[in-house]
This record gives structure tokens, sequence and C-alpha cells, in this order.
């Protein structure tokens, strides 16, 4: 974490100061050499982040703190994010969706059977980057009773109280109520996006959306676009947790989720805030059966609060930088803004065979957002 700050502003006015020739450049070069190095030279699946090459330009540019050059560069990027979309996401969902077979669940560590108090003591909350996945024990399967039987996630956290935000303090000059702000904000986002019942039972996830800034360029309207006509590059499940009710319903009022939330000084004067955060949704058909299964969501999500003293930006709202997703038990290659879960009694009857390598969904060790094909789950 950084313990530098910029002064806050109550409203739009721009800052009076003045940047250097020498630091506006550094900033050109720096932004240059990252986007270099995370640009795809064929498709990938990489992070879709909001900042983009700035045009080359010396001296300080027009309007850099009174906020044209905020949203030009904001534009950009946004340009650019969906290009990420539209040549990486499909991937970036693949990598973990997939047509269950019993035949590939092997055991799980937490699974009641194993009738020991550890199987249910509740973990400690997640603190740093895990080393590696759960370790596997005896399976179990679940019920309507015990839906998170035979699974990691029986001791996780059950929704919101899975999300616990640091202590927030002061970043230099950022006031602790401006780090504060950032984190409740974030956290409303996630809640809203992931655990908000008629969300999740597909409904429109009003308070996500309200804590998004709507000066930055074009990601209102694309969320907005893919939630009222979902397609293959404007997918409302890039950012939203959403389950036809036609087909499935939640088995149970419980989501459990574990991850974790950080907070730093941001490239754009404000606080930068990282979640990592995975959801585990036991659901059941609607046609009457009993039978559970679960599909695992997990999601890393950059946010920022800029300074609005030095860009044009909406006091109190998020600027979106990245949101990758992973989902496990969800079929391969449907666009309609859902996920698909496959029951282990059925055979896929939609989507695309999964072609890809297996991967544990429950392992937060591992990177998100590379290039993968469809493949499938090891467990559920």
């Amino acid at each position: 974490m950084s313990d530098r700050r910029s002064e806050e502003s109550s409203g739009d006015e721009p800052s009076s100061s003045s940047i250097s020739d020498e630091v506006w450049e550094q900033f050109l070069r720096d932004s240059e050499r990252d986007i270099r190095r995370s640009a795809p030279k064929e498709p990938s699946a990489r992070a879709r982040e909001v900042t983009e090459r700035l045009k080359g330009q010396k001296g300080e540019p027009e309007g850099w703190r009174t906020g044209p050059a905020w949203q030009e560069m904001n534009g950009r990027a946004a340009r650019r994010r969906r290009a990420w979309a539209v040549i990486g996401v499909p991937l970036t969902i693949a990598v973990v969706v997939v047509a269950m077979r019993p035949s590939l669940i092997p055991g799980d560590p937490f699974g009641s059977s194993a009738g020991t108090d550890t199987a249910t003591t509740p973990l400690p909350d997640e603190t740093a980057t895990p080393t590696a996945p759960p370790s596997a024990v005896a399976a179990d399967t679940p019920t309507l009773a015990r839906p998170f039987a035979g699974s990691p996630a029986l001791r996780w956290a059950d929704g919101a109280a899975g999300i616990v935000l640091p202590k927030a303090t002061a970043l230099g000059a950022i006031g602790k109520d401006r780090v504060e702000l950032a984190l409740k904000q974030t956290r409303k986002l996630l809640v809203d996006a992931n655990l908000n019942p008629d969300v999740v039972a597909g409904g429109r996830p009003e308070a996500a959306l309200s804590v998004l800034d709507p000066k930055q360029p074009d990601v209102l309207d694309d969320l907005n676009a893919s939630l009222r006509s979902p397609s293959k590059t404007h997918d409302p499940l890039f950012l939203f947790s959403r389950f036809d009710p036609k087909d499935v319903k939640q088995a149970g009022k419980v989501i459990k989720v574990r991850g974790r939330i950080t907070f730093a000084k941001g490239k754009f004067e404000g606080v930068a805030v990282h979640a990592d955060y995975t959801f585990v949704y036991p659901v059941v058909r609607t046609d009457g059966s009993t039978e559970v299964t679960r599909t695992i969501v997990r999601r890393v999500i950059d946010t920022e609060l800029p300074d609005p003293a030095r860009y044009q930006v909406t006091p109190g709202r998020l600027t979106l930088l990245r949101y990758d997703e992973d989902a496990g038990n969800s079929s391969c290659g449907i666009n309609d803004g859902y996920l698909h879960p496959q029951f282990p009694s059925q055979a896929p009857t939609a989507g695309a065979a999964p072609t890809g390598p297996s991967v544990d969904p429950y392992d937060r060790s591992r990177d998100i957002g590379k290039e993968q094909a469809c493949g499938t789950v090891s467990r559920t």
C-alpha cells in the first residue's frame, strides 16, 4: 500500500496545481509500457482493463487537470475494453465452464461424511493469496438439506458476511473517510452483483449499477446493453451472477463466499480497490427435481475512486478498471446472459463440448484471465 495521497475535493473543480514535463513524460512512458506488456498478440482472456495507451505528447496536455484529457483517455480505454471482451472474454469464461459427469468429481476435503468438528468449523478470513487448492478427501453428495456437502465451501462464510472490509486508513493526504467510501462502494457492487437473490434469479442489478460512474465512457452503456440483449460480446455474466429462473433456482438461501479485498493509492490520484472472491451457488432444477448441483464463480475486480479535483468524475462513484470471471460448472458457448449448470444425472443438452484441461474451481491460488480453452472442472 502507498502512503501517499492527493487532497480530496468536494466538487468537480480542477486543482490549480501544475505538473512538470518530466513527470508527465514519465507517466506516458509507464502507461505505454504497461499496455505493451498486457496487450494480446492473439486472442487472450486476460484482464479487461480500462487504462489505454495515451498519445505521445510532450509537456502537459491541454485540460489534463480540467477533465477533457481524462475523458478522452477513458474513452479510448473503454473502446479497448470492448476489444478485449470480443477477443478474450469468451475464453475467460470457457476455462472452467463444463458439462459435469459424476466420474469427474474426486474426493472433497470437508464433506460432512468426515464426521469431525474440523469438517464444519468455519475457516478464518482469508488474508493472503492461497498457495494451493483445498485438499481433497471423501466425496459427499449435496442435498436440499445439505447443499454444500462434499465441498470446500462448507467451511466458507455465508453470503455478505464473507466480504469483510479491511480497516480503512489514510493514504497520505487521502483521508480515511474517502478510503472507507471506496471500500463500501466496492462491497456494495460485489454484494448486489453476486448475492442479491433477485439478481441471482435473473433480475437487474440496480444497486451494483448505481455505484458506477456514469461519466466513465461506455461502461454503463455496455453493461445495460448486456442486460438488455445478451450476446457473446456483451454478456452480463462478465460482472453479474445470474441464473435463468425458468430452468433452475437456488437450493436454500445461502451462497458461500471466500476471498479478500485490499486498497492502495490509485493511478488516478484516488483510492484503488482490488477484490478477489469466489461464490458458490447450490441450485436445483425447477421441474420438481431434488437433485442439487453447484456452480462456482470467481471474480477479480479492480475499482478506483479517482480524485475529482484532477479528473472529471462523479464524486462518490467508482471507476471500473478490470473485471475477470471464471465460472465452473456452466455449459460452454451459451451467451444468453445466464449461467447454465449441469447436473450429474443429466447428459449435456446444450452448449459446446469442453476441449480444454480440467481445473479445480475452488483453487484460489491460480490466476484467472489467461487464455485457455473451454475445459472441465475436477469437482463442484
